[in-house]
This record gives structure tokens, C-alpha cells and sequence, in this order.
């Protein structure tokens, strides 16, 4: 069997990843196109353990929340998925 390089493993998560964005719209709760398109390289980087859509997914991206990039964390707030009060007093505690 081949051996698959490093980058070809990540584009095989992000066509897997992108695919379950796909069929997670549909779901209460579903994330918003925007807030997928800004955080699947957070997600990538620090959460891709957890099921899209999945409240371990919601509770490892609060964790991850002073590492996520900033139009993640933007796309977050512009969708109410957290409030600029909640990034404000966070970005406060670094």
C-alpha cells in the first residue's frame, strides 16, 4: 500500500469535511455557509475529532476560542453563535 503525504491527508479531510457541511445543513441548529467557509481551518487545526453540528464540536471551538482565527471568530459573532461581549471580556482575560 502507498504511503499518503501529509498534504494529500488534508485534502482528503477537507473534500470529507466540506461533504458532511453538505449533508449538516439540513439540521436544526445548522451552521451557517459563512461560518463554515471561515472556520474549516480552525476546525481542521483544533477540533476535527467532533461531528459537524455535534455539541462537542460547539464546546471544543469555545475552547479553542483564543486560538480560532479572527474571521472565524468574526463569522461566529456575525451568525450569533457568540456575542462580541462574550469575545470582548475572552480577548480581556489573555
Amino acid at each position: 500500500m502507498a504511503k499518503i503525504s501529509t498534504n494529500s491527508r488534508r485534502a482528503v479531510s477537507a473534500v470529507v469535511f466540506a461533504s458532511t457541511l453538505v449533508f449538516s445543513v439540513s439540521q436544526a441548529g445548522a451552521v451557517s455557509l459563512s461560518v463554515k467557509r471561515a472556520c474549516i481551518g480552525d476546525y481542521l487545526s483544533y477540533c476535527s475529532a467532533h461531528s459537524v453540528g455535534s455539541s462537542s464540536l460547539r464546546q471544543c471551538m469555545r475552547d479553542a476560542g483564543p486560538r480560532l482565527s479572527r474571521g472565524c471568530v468574526n463569522a461566529l459573532v456575525a451568525a450569533g453563535e457568540v456575542s462580541k461581549a462574550e469575545v470582548s471580556r475572552r480577548s480581556a482575560r489573555r
